[in-house]
């Protein structure tokens, strides 16, 4: 099957969404693997594709800080992370910040802080604008595998009828840097 284009097959990808299903789709250093962060079903699908398990959590990803605030509790962030937080998005950072409690437990895993980006890389904004909030992100791998850095890579590790939105991955060398949003230290560099 051809990529789909946002443009063009804008109806298709949120109607994939919707009904629980995964799609593949350039980031800024690899392909990723996203879905509706809200369905249990799917997010569960996505975790048994990867070999990946639930208690590990997982990244959202977004187009603006406001399409994250049901998930992340604000008010707890420390004013003093604020600005740092803030000025460096949209961009490769992952934030580990407090989990409101709405936030699914199948997104934050065994902790009470919810990874969250914004990003910096067209198709992931326009898929998370065309979509009207988060998708859950994570690389484009089957677990203890390099992620998926081409199409052939992709459909080697996944089945090819996994639906893969058109465009070119950003450039970046190196999947996100995630940071923790209460102390500032660096879990793991880009």
């Amino acid at each position: 099957m051809k990529p789909l284009s946002i443009t063009q097959d804008a109806e298709l990808i949120v109607q994939t969404l919707q009904q629980g299903e995964l799609l593949a789709y350039p980031t800024e250093a690899v392909f990723g693997l996203g879905c509706d962060p809200d369905n249990e079903d799917a997010v569960l699908k996505l975790l048994a594709l990867k070999k990946r398990p639930l208690d590990k959590g997982l990244i959202l990803v977004a187009k603006t800080y406001s399409q994250l605030l049901p998930y992340v509790d604000d008010a707890k962030i420390p004013m003093y992370m604020r600005t740092e937080i803030f000025s460096s998005w949209p961009g490769p950072v992952t934030w580990l910040l407090p989990a409101s409690k709405q936030c699914p437990k199948w997104v934050t895993g065994n902790s009470d802080l919810v990874a969250v980006r914004v990003s910096q890389h067209l198709v992931v904004s326009q898929l998370c604008e065309l979509f009207g909030k988060p998708l859950i992100s994570t690389s484009a791998n089957v677990s203890g595998v390099e992620p998926a850095i081409n199409t052939a890579q992709l459909y080697l590790q996944f089945d090819k009828s996994l639906l893969l939105v058109d465009g070119a991955l950003g450039g970046a060398n190196k999947p996100s840097q995630i940071r923790n949003g209460i102390s500032g230290q660096t879990i793991r560099d880009n």
